[in-house]
């Protein structure tokens, strides 16, 4: 009965002592962990504000670019084909996209030398993709100025742990050289994290950008190849 007891009593102490070695689990708020990023997260915070801004607005302007009616190019050619030269000018002024501008451009030319109705096309086309792109650096700024900025924080900190060092002499401790530390990673992890995003945002925009320039390219292509059908 005593060997019992004693053999409870051991256990307890056994599971009390076990608990005590248990390291308690430490948690910051997202906000407070920001705060130890410093000044530096400032510009980091205001770069990713703009590269959210940027990609957003631009994602559904170029979206709304590359949605065209399916029939308007053949449209365009009834038109054309039946000699009704203002119902196609009308067509395209009623259609808000850029290959109705450029199309009701080529049609506003037309009767005078097929270069001249190519190159005021073209011109229309620099325009509606120079408006496409609009954003786009301001964009690739962000994604590599972020990590920079986040390196920058990471020297400052560690700058700053080893000043707070030199200034402790002997009595150096681990909470003296947090708060450059913290500086340090904690930027660094900001800067790559915005910069990475802004990345794979600009790289979806140029991409998106690029599908809708081949398609002017090839409504283009289709509209010249119409005028230059002979003469039935």
């Amino acid at each position: 009965m005593l060997f019992n007891v004693l053999l409870q009593v051991t256990v307890q102490d056994q599971a009390v002592a076990s608990a005590l070695d248990t390291p308690k689990e430490v948690s910051m708020p997202l906000w407070d962990l920001t705060l130890k990023g410093g000044w530096i997260m400032i510009p980091i915070a205001v770069l990713s504000i703009i590269a959210v801004y940027i990609f957003v607005e631009r994602y559904f302007a170029i979206r709304k670019a590359s949605k065209t009616d399916e029939n308007f190019m053949n449209r365009i050619k009834d038109y054309i084909h039946d000699g009704k030269i203002d119902s196609a000018l009308a067509l395209c002024q009623s259609t808000d996209s850029p290959i109705a501008r450029m199309i009701e451009k080529g049609i506003q030319r037309i009767g005078r030398p097929l270069s001249d109705i190519s190159t005021a096309i073209e011109n229309v086309g620099r325009l509606e993709v120079f408006k496409l792109e609009r954003g786009l650096p301001a964009l690739a700024t962000a994604a590599g100025g972020a990590p920079m900025l986040g390196f920058l924080g990471t020297v400052t900190g560690m700058v700053k742990a080893f000043y707070d060092m030199s200034m402790a002499g002997n009595n150096i401790d681990i909470g003296i050289l947090s708060s450059g530390i913290y500086e340090a990673m904690v930027t660094t992890v900001a800067g790559l994290l915005v910069g990475i995003v802004a990345y794979f945002a600009y790289n979806i925009l140029v991409a998106n950008v690029e599908k809708v320039v081949n398609d002017l390219e090839a409504n283009t292509t289709e509209f010249m190849d119409l005028l230059n059908e002979p003469v039935k």
